[in-house]
């Protein structure tokens, strides 16, 4: 007991000023770390950095910070550094192995950011899901639906899949098709649709809008509108001129069909 003692003494008297300096170097390098990460934010908004790059600088410096933190404190303690190496490497290749589909996804990450096919703020389909970009991480992507719901998406997947991006152009084009009944004026129809888009201050004047006749149909003669609205303005203009045509039709007293169908009973 003796001798248990006096070995229990000395490893406290040589590693415990170690632990405990090592203790203290991890809680206040934490601290450091996350007054950096906040100084790194305030640093990147005054460079109007890209909200895009923002996150995944953010959360890669982040993690950076930390694993370095963690070595040295480590080396601190007394762990050899060359074996911890080489065993940490080891365990890098495991794990990199094992989560080969998490290192796509960085790497999906690192191409979005490089290629920018999308940008936060960006109204964008992709992988069966339609919404709004509010964040690019190191591995996903999060998007908000208009019913406000989160989507999260691994980044390999928009890296490498096609996708839609309602956002990327300034402008856009809103089609329409309005069925008239046969019998009706389609001059007088077109002349109404006219001063429709020319009354909207939304609706532009070059490129100009577009009428044409473009279908007799079993049942209606159907007129193709075609204008183009800034991107910000396409669904209001869209559903706005729905509207619209529909109440100058019934104002002008031109019929918006619909299909029929005639049943005839013979009796024998």
């Amino acid at each position: 007991m003796e001798n248990l003692n006096e070995n229990l003494m000395e490893l406290a008297l040589s590693y415990g000023p170690r632990l405990l300096g090592a203790i203290v170097v991890l809680l206040v390098g934490l601290q450091l770390i996350s007054w950096f990460s906040k100084w790194f934010r305030r640093f990147l908004e005054k460079r109007e950095v890209d909200n895009s790059l923002k996150t995944f600088l953010r959360s890669l410096v982040s993690i950076l910070l930390k694993i370095l933190l963690v070595v040295s404190v480590m080396g601190m303690v007394g762990v050899e550094m060359t074996s911890f190496i080489a065993i940490l490497g080891a365990a890098g290749l495991a794990v990199g192995l094992a989560l080969s589909g998490t290192l796509q996804n960085f790497a999906g990450g690192v191409i979005i950011l490089l290629f920018k096919p999308f940008k936060v703020g960006d109204f964008i389909e992709a992988q069966g899901f339609m919404g709004t970009v509010e964040e690019i991480q190191i591995f996903v992507t999060v998007l908000k639906t208009p019913q406000n719901i989160t989507i999260i998406i691994p980044n390999s997947g928009l890296a490498t899949n096609s996708l839609t991006n309602f956002s990327a152009k300034p402008i856009r084009r809103a089609d329409w098709k309005f069925g008239i009944a046969y019998g009706d004026s389609y001059d007088k129809a077109k002349q109404v649709l006219l001063r429709l888009i020319e009354e909207d201050e939304r609706c532009l004047k070059d490129p100009e809008p577009f009428i044409a006749l473009s279908e007799l149909g079993d049942s209606s003669v159907n007129i193709t509108l075609r204008a183009w609205t800034k991107a910000e303005t396409f669904w209001p203009v869209f559903f706005d001129m729905n509207e619209k045509v529909y109440k100058a039709f019934a104002k002008e007293g031109i019929n918006i069909p619909f299909p029929q169908m005639d049943v005839h009973l013979h009796n024998k």
